[in-house]
């Protein structure tokens, strides 16, 4: 089993400036890797350049830039190659099924805030040693630096890698752990249907509420935001220090709202993972729920366009961003598989209209987005512990159906 930790570093003056060098000349590497396989599909009769033949070219661009590209980790340099490869996979991926492709762009440095090391141990090296008072890591041209451990790593670290997040590094661990003993079997089973109104109902018809941080937040982001908007867009070395001040102040509201979602997100899985045994949800498809209505082109009038809700659905998205469903259920499958719980995703359609005792499915049933009331036999109750009770037993069909 694979578990990341997250350490906060405390890195020096000397070590901080080494650290944003590491980065600057890493994203320098990317880029240039981008232009090459650009230039070399435009102008050499559409040749493809692959990864393997920009990593041979590594040894000598190290040896004709040794004080910007000589000074890092061959691997660390390697794993920036391998990035740029991944993107472009990626981009032939969407482009093959028809997506918008969204061909690799270059980075700004402000924009290139992790450099990875394959290997413990190849340019980096992770100080395991129990029983010491400061924990440090070390790294290729940085050197050691201090890292607030806030508790223990267990397994053999396998990658590791920096990030910078504002003014802040942290040091990512990648760990091979072996599979924890399971927790002690529960007997009980749950159906979950998040929402925005109520962030989940479950079948047991108890409700866990919205916190809501970015609407809390909304009016400090306006501000810092219409501060920031007063400075013209420029490039971060050309920035005054009131617009870099800014910039930090839009940053780091975000980042608050960031952590308070990835808390609430945690202690939620975390409360089910210890109550149930076998937890079923609906299997969203957030990316289309979040799209913005198509325009509809008005007939009568060329180059005008009529009402299409976009305004409404805008309101939609930014409260499903703000619930933060997609954190939340990958958090929950990793707390299942660590505890040994099962986590079951169900076809989502219909599990709000159709009726928990009688199976009568209708769009009438749902007379309001919380109210729920059967047109056939007449039941009443939530809406959301409705299709929380219809999500548990799908996924307990779906579980029997399964073979051993």
């Amino acid at each position: 089993m694979i578990r990341a930790y997250k350490f906060l570093m405390r890195p020096t003056v000397r070590q901080d400036q080494a650290l944003s060098e590491m980065l600057r000349d890493h994203c320098c590497l990317y880029n240039g890797a981008l232009q090459e396989r650009r230039d070399a599909y435009r102008h050499v009769s559409k040749t493809s350049v692959m990864y393997a033949m920009q990593s041979a070219q590594l040894k000598d661009i190290r040896a004709l830039d040794p004080e910007r590209q000589g000074r890092w980790s061959f691997s660390s340099q390697q794993a920036t190659l391998r990035r740029l490869d991944k993107a472009f996979a990626a981009f032939f991926r969407r482009l093959k099924a028809g997506e918008a492709p969204g061909y690799p762009r270059f980075r700004g440095v402000n924009w290139f805030d992790t450099v990875d090391f394959p290997k413990d141990g190849d340019g980096c090296r992770w100080d395991s040693t129990p029983h010491t008072p400061v924990t440090r890591v070390r790294f290729q041209g940085v050197g050691h630096v201090k890292v607030n451990q806030h508790r223990p790593v267990a397994g053999k670290v396998k990658t590791v890698s920096v990030k910078r997040e504002g003014r802040k590094w942290f040091v990512v661990l990648t760990v091979e752990q072996t599979q924890p003993d399971p927790l002690p079997a529960t007997g009980s089973v749950v159906g979950i249907d998040v929402g925005s109104a109520n962030f989940l109902a479950d079948s047991n018809g108890s409700f866990a509420p919205n916190p809501r941080y970015g609407r809390k937040a909304s009016a400090k982001l306006e501000a810092a935001q219409q501060a920031l908007s007063r400075y013209p867009r420029r490039k971060a070395t050309d920035r005054t220090a009131n617009h870099q001040r800014a910039v930090e102040k839009v940053a780091k509201l975000h980042g608050k709202v960031r952590r308070q979602r990835l808390d609430h997100a945690h202690k939620t899985a975390l409360t089910l993972v210890r109550e149930h045994d076998v937890i079923a949800h609906e299997d969203l498809k957030i990316r289309n729920m979040s799209k913005a209505p198509a325009p509809k082109p008005d007939p009568d009038n060329r180059g005008a366009f009529l009402p299409n809700g976009a305004a409404a659905k805008a309101g939609l998205n930014r409260s499903i961003a703000d619930a933060g469903w997609g954190v939340f259920l990958a958090i929950l499958h990793a707390k299942a598989e660590s505890a040994g719980r099962e986590v079951i995703a169900v076809d989502p359609r219909n599990t709000s209209r159709r009726c928990p005792e009688c199976g009568h499915t209708a769009q009438e049933n749902r007379p309001t987005q919380e109210k729920f009331h059967c047109v056939s036999c007449g039941h009443s109750a939530h809406a959301d512990t409705v299709g929380a009770i219809n999500v548990l037993r799908a996924g307990l069909v779906r579980r029997e159906a399964q073979p051993a």
